[in-house]
């Protein structure tokens, strides 16, 4: 039986229109994955991904912490398991939870994870999808799925912690399940900085990363992605000169090199949905 959905457990703001602040709403549980949240965080995601404005995403949890993993106090299975039992059921409902990882990948936004507190299990696989990661100095990370009697790889773990941190250290964290702090995951590489306010930094970026162009900064992030499972280096080229090409038809590259000589900051609203440069 699924979960009652009495009040969003995920909630969007938007400081401005082209950033998202997507915050797991839980406080009294360290935002612990519920299947309830789940739900609220692929909606919350879907509706993103459609809405062409929004140009980054920033992922973080209420209070004090990230996500504490999987909410164990949970009852029931998934929304998508509902009328069936046993492995069946089980299978659905962990499918369900797998979807997030994939579904922050898919988003055409890079998404910065700002973790302010802990991020063990499901939060640390959340934190792992995103294209980004900023630390509070109170940040902890742990694999923790190991701790319950399961296998410690899961929600896609076991693919986007080795492509963190490669794959020696990938095996140390998953299964000894130690808790790394944020200046060990600053030295490592899983995270890009520590910062007081993890949020503040992480909108900082977002300012950084809106001074690009809208198309080059989507197909940065597909073209990434894809490459870090590219059969060999002349199939990632394939596919960056492609890109490349394809990027300078669209009357950006022209508004770029124009905003230089002029000496101010490009305006991508400019360039028209057709791709025309409006002088």
């Amino acid at each position: 039986m699924s979960e009652d959905r009495s009040e969003p457990l995920v909630t969007v703001q938007r400081p401005r229109p082209e950033v998202a602040v997507v915050t797991l709403d839980n406080p009294d549980r360290l935002n612990a994955l519920s299947f309830r949240m789940v739900d609220d965080l692929l909606d919350a995601l879907d509706e993103i991904h459609g809405d062409n404005s929004c140009r980054v995403v920033v992922l973080t949890g209420a209070g004090r912490g990230f996500c504490s993993g999987l909410d164990l106090s949970s009852a029931g299975g998934s929304s998508t398991s509902v009328g069936t039992s046993g492995p069946r059921a089980g299978m659905l409902s962990q499918e369900r939870i797998a979807e997030l990882p994939i579904r922050i990948r898919r988003i055409q936004q890079p998404v910065i994870a700002a973790v302010n507190g802990v991020a063990y299990g499901g939060g640390f696989a959340l934190a792992l999808a995103c294209d980004l990661r900023i630390a509070a100095p109170s940040a902890r990370f742990c694999a923790q799925f190991i701790k319950i009697g399961l296998s410690g790889c899961d929600i896609g773990i076991s693919y986007t912690l080795p492509r963190a941190v490669g794959s020696s250290r990938a095996f140390d964290l998953i299964l000894t399940s130690r808790v790394v702090d944020a200046d060990e995951a600053l030295s490592m590489g899983l995270v890009s900085a520590v910062a007081v306010d993890p949020v503040e930094r992480a909108l900082e970026t977002a300012e950084v990363i809106l001074g690009y162009s809208p198309f080059g900064v989507a197909m940065t992030k597909e073209v990434m992605w894809a490459n870090l499972d590219a059969s060999s280096i002349e199939a990632a080229i394939h596919l960056e000169n492609r890109t490349q090409i394809l990027a300078s038809t669209g009357g950006e590259v022209v508004e770029a090199a124009t905003a230089f000589m002029e000496k101010r900051d490009p305006d991508w609203s400019r360039v028209s949905s057709r791709g025309v440069w409006d002088r």
